[in-house]
């Protein structure tokens, strides 16, 4: 999970192979739509051995808002 720094911060989640270039993409502009124009920091992530687990886990994380609210809550 990402989270955005600024006066109203926001969260990303989605899955990548590669954190530390996903993240340098993000940061760069390059990223998803949604991520462009902001600065992201990790302050949670998930290790999975399949891209159908981590897939799941991560709607799992997007669908459920308090999951979501208390990992960001806890990795200020």
């Amino acid at each position: 999970m990402l989270k955005s720094h600024g006066l109203k911060s926001v969260t990303y989640v989605g899955y990548s192979k590669d954190i530390k270039k996903r993240l340098a993409l993000h940061n760069s502009g390059k990223g998803a739509k949604f991520t462009r124009g902001r600065t992201w920091k990790l302050i949670y992530k998930e290790i999975f051995n399949s891209k159908s687990k981590a897939i799941s886990r991560e709607l799992y994380i997007k669908k459920n808002r308090t999951l979501r609210n208390k990992i960001k809550k806890k990795y200020k």
